[in-house]
């Protein structure tokens, strides 16, 4: 699995064969069947060894944030810590995995994937964040969604890009989750569009009027 996780990293999922990874581990194909079956379901253990705990600290850490609050939302920057930061474990422990999920992610592979790895937690943390933003229409709230993956996989694959200005501490997983943390949340909290566009046309009417 350590060996499918640095291939599928290198090479991505479509252009990487069984056969490649049996090689590169130098094991036997019969095992590999055996244990696995696919080049599938050998992808599915790999994620599923390395995301299960991630997942599970998510979890664990959005229910004590719920616990405190009292039935009262969490504050969107604390539910975003808690999805972001237990990423930082599998970061120290195998940077392969999130190059991998990287390119997964560039190969369209997520939405099948989560349905698989990623179901308890998507459903939690999208109840989490629906009621701390009730403004946001349910488009809205998944485009945001979609930013915040999007974020953390460019961060995880392939981390920070110095423009103009040096970026300092730009090897330290809890500087980066900090910084995404405060960046995203400005993101999630921004107005709906909806709603900035039905106040502009609001006061262009009343313009008019007058």
């Amino acid at each position: 699995m350590d060996t499918a996780v640095r291939v599928f990293a290198e090479q991505g999922y479509g252009g990487t064969s069984l056969r490649h990874i049996i090689a590169e581990a130098q094991v036997n194909l019969a095992a590999i069947h055996y244990h696995f079956g696919s080049k599938e379901e050998l992808l599915d253990a790999a994620i599923a060894r390395n995301i299960e705990p991630v997942n599970a600290e998510r979890l664990d850490r959005l229910t004590r944030l719920e616990e405190r609050a009292v039935g009262k939302p969490v504050a969107v920057d604390e539910i975003l810590e808690a999805f972001l930061a237990p990423t930082m474990v599998v970061v120290k422990q195998n940077p392969e995995f999130p190059r991998m999920m990287g390119r997964l992610i560039g190969e369209g592979l997520m939405p099948d994937l989560a349905s698989r790895h990623f179901a308890e937690v998507g459903r939690r943390f999208w109840g989490a964040l629906r009621r701390a933003l009730p403004d946001l229409t349910e488009s809205e709230l998944a485009w945001r969604l979609n930013f915040l993956i999007g974020a953390m996989a460019h961060c995880l694959c392939r981390g920070p890009l110095e423009w103009q200005v040096p970026l300092d501490a730009t090897l330290d997983p809890a500087h980066m989750v900090k910084e995404l943390v405060t960046f995203l949340t400005a993101g999630f909290r921004a107005p709906s569009a909806l709603s900035a566009r039905a106040t502009s046309a609001a006061s262009g009417q009343r313009g008019e009027q007058i």
